[in-house]
């Protein structure tokens, strides 16, 4: 159960997905007591995201709409959110994403109970489309506890943080197009605040379905590694050498009747996206740098 010593707010942010966010605030306003706030944060969007929101928000006094429009990405959005957030601790979620019964309750108690000062919660990635690709995204999906244990970090899409390590360290990077989460983990640890992991504060993220929306990831999360390189290359390495390759193993599932063909599938799907990272990573470096003159983080 959610502490009422705590302050929370809860920062969404959203671009062109209005069932998306209405589903996720489906999802959590149940769960959200008076003491916390909800912040969707529109980032630019050009459909009906904004009227839906407007609608919603008219209806419900603990949900305000923000709207980020300087810059267009997810991190700059989050900002928004963090710069007129009222609680002492901060919860992010993505827009399409549903959470279980508990979840703040849960994240909530295991802050507490561990004394930390940034949380990952568990992510459970959604295939209700039944597609090669979307059964291949939810095996490589978000292994959590693994990220905080060896890279120090958690998706932006299921985490928590006190307002203080924010005062403290920065905000988020905006000028990263993908990425800002690892950097932001890597402050944090540096910083020497306790990480820790919620395993049953359990955040349903769906799969990614099509090959074009998960070679777009990847891309980005290419060109995200390289904007990492040019502005902390004292921790991530010099622009123009990529780390080594890496990514899902591409095992496919043993107990399928066509179990060899989903692993050459799988192979072939993981050999074909880290690629694409590797075309990201390098389009970076060439044509880069329009996100330079955005401010870096600072306390």
């Amino acid at each position: 159960m959610d502490d009422p010593r705590e302050s929370v707010s809860v920062i969404v942010p959203v671009y062109n997905d209005p069932n998306g966010i209405l589903q996720t605030l489906g999802s959590v306003a149940h769960q959200c007591s008076s003491h916390v706030e909800i912040l969707v944060v529109d980032n630019g969007s050009t459909d009906d995201t904004s009227k839906t929101l407007q609608k919603y928000t008219a209806k419900h006094d603990n949900v305000r709409l923000l709207v980020e429009n300087d810059i267009q990405g997810s991190y700059a959005a989050r900002n928004n959110g963090i710069k007129h957030a009222q609680g002492n601790i901060l919860a992010f979620l993505d827009a399409d994403e549903t959470v279980n019964n508990g979840w703040l309750g849960n994240a909530l108690e295991a802050v507490h109970r561990h004394g930390v000062d940034y949380l990952g919660c568990n992510v459970e990635l959604t295939c209700p489309e039944n597609t090669l690709v979307g059964r291949y995204n939810a095996r490589t999906g978000f292994p959590v506890e693994q990220y905080l244990e060896e890279q120090n970090y958690a998706p932006t899409c299921a985490l928590l943080v006190r307002r203080a390590v924010f005062e403290d360290v920065g905000p988020f990077d905006a000028r990263l197009i993908s990425g800002g989460d690892r950097e932001f983990g890597d402050r944090v640890h540096d910083a020497g605040y306790e990480q820790g992991y919620a395993e049953n504060a359990t955040v349903y993220h769906p799969a990614r379905t099509s090959l074009e929306s998960l070679a777009k990831k990847n891309f980005r999360v290419g060109r995200g590694f390289c904007q990492k390189q040019r502005y902390y290359p004292e921790r991530y390495g010099k622009p123009g050498i990529p780390p080594t390759p890496s990514g899902p193993s591409g095992g496919g599932d043993g107990d399928e009747p066509d179990a060899s063909l989903t692993r050459l599938a799988f192979t072939l799907l993981s050999i074909a996206m880290l690629a694409c990272r590797g075309v990201g990573y390098y389009y970076e470096f060439v044509v880069g740098e329009e996100n330079d003159d955005i401010p870096a983080p600072t306390s």
